[in-house]
């Protein structure tokens, strides 16, 4: 008897600390498919979705578009960066606002025929389907706030690059830019070969070329520099990384033009243990920057 009623007791304190603190409901990862009539096809993202999203029926988010590198897919932030654990933790610290993040697709192995960048290209019109079809379909199915103040973008190499350029860009639409170990131009060293002269990944270089983060700060005017100092700026890349000297030189050029921005390097490489534990720092950042 004293056995049952002491099972009793323990199961009923756990069962009324599990009810303080939620465990019933958590944060979760979905994995939808977006058809695309500029890419004349499916295109996957991961969205995560924080505790409060089914509670709160009536409650809109800021929102956090996070950019993978060349190869990965919409996957690789949940599978390999484990942003889900990431995020939970921040927001039951107190250290991030609870946001919605999503995770798009733009690559996948390039030398096995899948298309990579995040710019237009002959035969792959990302950039295009992301401001036309990708953001606005996904803030207008979630409950999002949907205002360059409550609007964020990030992403690691490849998609460091893309955060950078499309913020560069559409200043108007993002409150802050986050880039890591950012492929902020083509470094003479670190170019995928290509097999032949415009297969997937010439294009992939090209395109990069043309949209080359630092010739854009070098060529801005002074309306351009008023408007990209409307977003805030955070170049992350480790001290072991083969593209800091492109991030230093891009860090260079924002100082010499004016515009205030953040900048770290860190102990580390080009590695999923690098980027990581750049969400600890990432995520908190673009948070406190919402609403602002």
């Amino acid at each position: 008897m004293k056995r049952i009623g002491l099972f009793t007791l323990v199961l009923t304190i756990s069962l009324s600390v599990a009810a303080q603190f939620n465990f019933g409901h958590q944060s979760k990862v979905e994995t939808k498919t977006i058809q695309s009539k500029v890419l004349n096809a499916g295109r996957e993202y991961n969205i995560f979705l924080p505790l409060s999203y089914e509670q709160e029926p009536n409650r809109k988010y800021p929102i956090l578009y996070l950019l993978h590198g060349v190869m990965d897919t919409n996957t690789c932030w949940s599978d390999r960066g484990h942003l889900k654990d990431v995020m939970d933790q921040l927001v039951a610290s107190g250290e991030t606002e609870e946001m919605i993040i999503v995770t798009p697709n733009a690559g996948g192995n390039i030398y096995g025929g899948a298309w990579n960048g995040y710019f237009d290209m002959p035969g792959w019109k990302y950039e295009t389907f992301f401001f036309t079809e990708f953001l606005p379909q996904i803030e207008s199915t979630y409950r999002v706030i949907g205002n360059k103040e409550n609007r964020a973008i990030a992403g690691l190499s490849m998609g460091g690059g893309g955060a950078t350029v499309y913020g560069q860009k559409h200043p108007d639409m993002f409150s802050s830019v986050y880039a890591m170990s950012a492929l902020m131009s083509i470094p003479e060293q670190g170019v995928m070969p290509s097999q032949s002269p415009g297969d997937k990944v010439d294009l992939l270089v090209k395109s990069v070329q043309e949209n080359c983060a630092i010739r854009y700060l070098q060529e801005a005017d002074e309306v351009q520099v008023k408007a990209l100092n409307s977003v805030k700026w955070f170049v992350d890349c480790g001290d072991d990384d083969f593209l800091l000297d492109r991030n230093m030189e891009f860090t260079q050029v924002m100082r010499k033009k004016g515009i205030k921005h953040e900048f770290r390097v860190r102990d580390g490489g080009h590695t999923w243990e690098y980027w990581h534990s750049a969400l600890y720092t990432c995520l908190p950042y673009v948070s406190r920057n919402f609403g602002k």
